[in-house]
């Protein structure tokens, strides 16, 4: 057993029923067990092929639990016997197995979960099919629908998942050697499930899942690690939008890329910083990430103050392998200015990642660049030395005119050199400038000169107003570029709630869509909103309530930001130290997640009161109702018994029998409506077991004529011999008849028996239940299905009014559906639709018999 508390969890994934999983499984243990570990057998199926019955030999199996069901016996796995037994390691079998109503629990996962929760390590076996995110695609590729399934949470927890796989080839020689199943059995599932087509897109799909598994188990290994480079285990493609309209390009040819490795990933990832992004536009980028979501992709977006250094950030965080990049659309002038772009600032920077400059039809054609947002270190040194270079330029051009300017127009050439370096390089640089020109203007310019003495007061009034302007000039430049910095970082928090709030619109589960934004646009390593749940003088304790990323993390102490969301919610993040600003816009998505969080609890509420409210609903009807339908059945009984008692009165023989059987019919009459309160009851829970089998009609209504009784010679039957097979629960579908034939019959004029045909139409098969009665009007027919609804009755001493409100529902249990229909000269028709039957491998018709295999109430393929 574990010593850690929890068992661990090993499972052998298949791509269809054959391929060796039992066979797998059973070696392992032998293998433990020569190892000298203590190994049980809780439930292993063998299905009859005897190479894996011989792997059995040695291994100890624990009794399976004998359950009765419908007249019928049913073996199970004793988890009690096993959990008793206390065994090392436990051998369970089938791990999407529904099992039999009455056991410990409703699913074979839950009894391993048991196991694994009091320390005994479990090995289990599952086919692809059975997974419940690809249950759909699967029947769309075999046409079997799989009635069982277990959840991908399920499987995605074990500990070791190894896949066992075969070729369809090599699958179908072993199953014309009858090493799969019995000679009888073998051309229909070879001709029907076991196609070659079939065997290879679900063995493509049990490549794919276990590889997305085997990929989220690396990242976390190397979250755990600390690991920042590239391990080339699997192609991701990072391809950055700017919002402009060469995005499509980009788009495509990356896609391009990503498709050229086999499950290639495509990411595409928008950056957004204080200085803005040229050319971002919303529109055109909602547009980019349906595009890229239409492709198979994943849309992303990140802040980042350096576009270069967010970009590559946020590819090594995800593993990726390239990185795309549009040629810059700045022109040669504008790069002059700002020196090299984000493709060679990216490439320079890429290390391990292989960086991908896509020429488009932009290229080139941008604007000179714009004073926006703060300035960079570059264009701070520019600044400084146009502030050294331009006065001197300037004292040489303005001497060269000799004496025909006066002071006035040269200290305003030496003012347009200090805008034109407050535009460069801002306000210091701005500054230095106007220094060195007061200076140049004093000794160059003003009388007299090659000296610092001024004679005349009006040329020291000049150069002192020269100074003050320049020095507002470069201030006022300073703040704008401060104010465009300030309304670019509001955009960019805009932009970033925009897309947190398109992305649950689109349906994502809320609060984990929400932490895992705040991880990305931050670029941390994980978020984590923590609850705190009790506080002394001396301790805390904490709890994670979502996580996006791998936390490491128990404490809000533990990360490198807490954000407070509320008194007792920390939103925690880790991977760096986040700036004032980005407090403040972590701020209010912590608040975000605090609403959701009571929002989230405020409908868990809601959604238990609801079926209490339901079932307080249910109970009022139901006593109103049944009062005098559950007593007059007793009442009956009871005085039948009660004169039969007697010793006053001497009961003729005759008598006796009347007394008996008036008795006996009360009973009855009691035993049918107590058995319609539970189904019904059971199927409002949501707990009515359905196991469907293809059978066919013509073989169920003798089981419907027995239950009928004596009324039975009152039904005229007319069902072809011809008609398909439907996919139907044997039982369930005889109460289903039975009730619409009680219902015909009470309703049927003298002479005119209910009529019960059959008829097929494409993939359904209808079977009608015809009467000559009153009918319904159109108007009542869907308060006729209702619970304790008896359209026009004028008594209540022949139901309740649960026979059609019953028929209806387990009618759609069965994936059928149930309506009325008026009947061609005066009557009612119910009409019960069934899906015609898809004979899987081993599937064959059942009987209308009501006798169930003992083998289990499933047919596993």
């Amino acid at each position: 057993m574990s010593t850690s508390g929890r068992g661990h969890l090993r499972i052998y994934l298949g791509a269809a029923p054959g391929v060796g999983k039992t066979y797998k499984m059973l070696g392992e243990a032998q293998r433990r067990l020569a190892r000298g570990t203590d190994v049980v057998v809780g439930f292993v199926e063998t299905h009859g092929r005897e190479q894996t019955a011989v792997m059995l030999e040695g291994l100890e199996v624990v009794p399976r639990k004998i359950l009765d069901h419908r007249g019928a016996s049913f073996t199970e796995m004793n988890v009690d016997a096993v959990l008793a037994r206390r065994p090392e390691v436990a051998l369970v079998d089938e791990l999407a197995h529904s099992n039999v109503p009455g056991s410990r629990n409703a699913k074979r996962w839950e009894d391993i979960d048991a196991l694994l929760s009091a320390g005994i390590d479990v090995i289990s076996a599952v086919n692809i099919q059975h997974l419940e995110s690809i249950n759909d695609v699967v029947e769309k590729i075999t046409g079997v629908p799989q009635q069982e399934t277990v959840p991908d949470r399920v499987v995605r927890a074990a500990d070791q998942i190894e896949l066992v796989d075969m070729t369809p080839e090599a699958l179908r020689r072993r199953m014309a050697h009858g090493n799969v199943y019995a000679a009888d059995k073998i051309d229909a599932a070879l001709g029907n499930y076991f196609r070659i087509g079939n065997l290879s897109a679900l063995r493509e799909l049990a490549l794919l899942w276990l590889a997305d598994r085997v990929d989220a188990g690396l990242q976390q290994y190397r979250a755990q690690h600390d690991i920042d480079s590239t391990w080339e285990a699997r192609e991701r493609v990072v391809v950055a939008l700017t919002g402009g309209p060469e995005g499509e390009v980009l788009i495509r040819r990356a896609a391009r890329i990503a498709a050229r490795s086999a499950g290639g990933d495509l990411l595409a990832v928008h950056v957004t910083r204080s200085d803005g992004l040229t050319g971002a536009d919303p529109a055109r980028l909602g547009e980019q990430r349906r595009l890229v979501e239409s492709l198979g992709g994943s849309y992303h977006q990140v802040v980042g103050e350096n576009i270069p250094e967010a970009l590559l950030s946020f590819a090594r965080a995800e593993n990726a392998t390239q990185l795309v990049l549009g040629g810059s659309r700045r022109s040669r002038f504008s790069a002059l200015l700002t020196g090299p772009g984000i493709g060679a600032s990216s490439i320079r920077d890429s290390g391990d990642i292989d960086v991908h400059l896509v020429t488009h039809s932009e290229i080139g054609r941008g604007r000179l660049p714009r004073a926006q947002g703060s300035l960079s270190r570059r264009r701070l040194y520019y600044g400084f030395a146009l502030a050294v270079v331009l006065p001197p330029l300037l004292a040489l051009l303005l001497g060269a005119g000799g004496d025909t300017l006066n002071l006035t127009s040269n200290a305003l050439a030496f003012l347009f050199g200090v805008v034109v370096v407050a535009l460069v390089g801002g306000l210091w640089p701005a500054i230095l400038t106007a220094l060195a020109g007061t200076v140049v203007l004093n000794w160059f310019f003003t009388p007299p000169t090659r000296s610092f003495g001024i004679t005349e007061p009006n040329n020291a009034l000049a150069l002192g107003i020269f100074l003050l302007i320049a020095a507002l000039v470069s201030s006022v430049v300073d703040r704008a570029a401060r104010r465009t910095r300030q309304a670019a970082r509001s955009a960019a928090e805009s932009e970033t709630l925009a897309t947190l709030a398109g992305s649950v619109l689109r349906g994502e589960t809320a609060l984990q869509a929400l932490l895992e934004r705040v991880r990305e646009a931050f670029g941390m390593s994980c978020a984590v909103l923590m609850e705190r749940l009790e506080t002394d003088e001396l301790t805390e304790t904490w709890r994670p309530l979502a996580s996006a990323g791998t936390p490491t993390c128990r404490r809000p102490e533990d990360g490198d930001a807490e954000i407070p969301a509320r008194d007792n919610l920390v939103l925690v993040l880790q991977g760096r130290r986040l700036a004032a600003d980005e407090r403040r816009l972590v701020g209010a998505f912590a608040a975000h997640a605090a609403a959701l969080v009571d929002k989230a609890r405020l409908s868990e509420a809601a959604a238990e009161a609801k079926p209490l409210a339901e079932a307080d609903k249910l109970r009022t009807a139901l006593l109103r109702a049944v009062g005098h339908d559950l007593r007059s059945p007793l009442a009956s009984a009871k005085a039948s018994v009660t004169s039969l008692r007697s010793s006053d009165v001497d009961w003729t023989p005759a008598e006796r029998d009347e007394l008996l059987e008036t008795a006996d019919e009360s009973l009855d009459r009691l035993t049918r409506l107590v058995d319609n309160l539970l189904d019904l009851s059971r199927l409002q829970a949501g707990v009515l077991p359905v196991f469907t089998r293809p059978m066919a009609l013509d073989e169920i209504l003798p089981g419907v004529m027995a239950e009928l009784g004596d009324d039975n010679g009152q039904v005229s039957v007319d069902i072809p011999h011809t008609l398909p097979l439907v996919s139907a629960d044997t039982a369930l579908l005889e109460r289903v008849i039975a009730n619409l034939l009680a219902n015909a019959i009470r309703y049927s004029p003298l002479g005119g028996p209910p009529l019960v045909t059959g008829s097929s139409l494409g993939e359904q098969v209808e079977l009608r239940v015809v009467d000559r009665g009153p009918g319904i009007p159109r108007a009542d027919r869907d308060r006729v299905f209702a619970p304790f609804q008896r359209l026009g009755d004028t008594d209540n001493t022949t139901g309740v009014g649960l026979g059609l409100a019953l028929a209806r529902g387990l009618t759609e249990a069965m994936d059928g559906t149930l309506h009325p229909e008026d009947t061609p000269g005066g009557g009612l028709t119910m009409v019960v639709s069934l899906p015609v039957a898809t004979l899987g491998p081993g599937d064959a018709p059942v009987p209308g018999s009501r006798e169930r295999s003992a083998s289990g109430p499933e047919v596993r393929g």
